[in-house]
């Protein structure tokens, strides 16, 4: 057919007139013109040269694909809402405590008694692993959308246990993983497409939460707390509707946050200790959410 002779398909009112980005860029790879000018950087396609598009002019746009990727993807994967799962990821799972201690035997006093500490969490490996099989066993489908699909960050601990949780289940899961100068790769339980990586730490903590229905605190360090309170003070400030706040381990948190003192010293309202629930158990946590949500238990 002459390029410049419509056909039948091209009469259609709803068929495209202009080519798709990814046809362009066939088209440009196709060509057989090789000189200085194609050469040069300047002539690739702006949406194809990376190096153009890791300039700092371009971080706008950067933000804009780190937020538009996950979001599209996870419409397309049909996930309403999510159980979100936050902890450390140093805490090992109870097969692995045993070795544990027996490599701390030797070690100074302070040091042993910190892997004798994260060895006596392992029982919130148990229960994340629990709580997400749990609640990925349900199924829960409303408006053709999955709810209550579990998310993680991804990596190692009790984000390991909360991803192998919902494979166990015969359930995908979600992990957001970041991108650290040290070597970091999902576990090996996060459903493969399903599996993000963020280099903007703001993104990703909104991901986690734009489909969050419910979120399950463990015990954890810096990244927990931001987690943890970052989401208190969305719904403290009313930015974001309240949700269950599921806060594991009572020992642990109240011995490195005093939340009795925040309250005493007036820079918080003792209503805000109504923001989270104490759980210890997988039960408990979903307990509440279903409370919260009147589901049938």
């Amino acid at each position: 057919m002459d390029e410049h002779n419509p056909g039948e398909d091209d009469r259609e009112l709803t068929v495209r007139k202009f080519y798709r980005a990814k046809q362009e860029a066939d088209f440009a790879d196709k060509a057989p013109t090789d000189t200085p000018q194609t050469r040069n950087p300047s002539y690739r396609l702006a949406f194809r040269d990376t190096d153009f598009l890791l300039r700092d002019e371009l971080r706008p746009v950067r933000f804009q694909l780190e937020l538009m990727k996950p979001e599209m993807l996870l419409e397309e994967a049909g996930v309403g809402s999510t159980l979100v799962m936050y902890g450390s990821a140093r805490i090992p799972p109870p097969d692995a405590v045993e070795t544990a201690l027996e490599g701390a035997k030797d070690l100074p006093d302070d040091e042993r008694q910190v892997v004798e500490r994260l060895a006596a969490k392992s029982k919130y490996y148990t229960e994340a692993y629990r709580l997400s099989r749990m609640v990925s066993e349900k199924g829960i489908v409303e408006h053709g959308e999955r709810q209550f699909v579990v998310c993680s960050g991804g990596g190692p601990s009790i984000m390991e246990a909360a991803n192998l949780g919902a494979s166990d289940a015969g359930a995908e899961s979600i992990g957001l993983n970041i991108v650290l100068p040290h070597e970091q790769a999902p576990n090996p339980y996060v459903t493969p497409y399903l599996s993000f990586q963020f280099h903007y730490f703001a993104l990703r903590k909104m991901h986690f939460l734009l489909r969050a229905r419910a979120v399950a605190v463990f015990p954890g360090g810096f990244g927990t707390c931001d987690e943890f309170f970052e989401t208190l003070t969305l719904i403290q400030t009313g930015k974001m509707k309240p949700i269950p706040i599921l806060l594991f381990g009572r020992e642990f948190w109240n011995r490195v946050v005093n939340f009795q003192a925040l309250c005493e010293e007036g820079t918080i309202s003792p209503r805000d200790l109504e923001l989270f629930q104490w759980c210890e158990t997988a039960e408990d946590a979903w307990g509440h959410i279903a409370a919260f949500y009147k589901i049938a238990v």
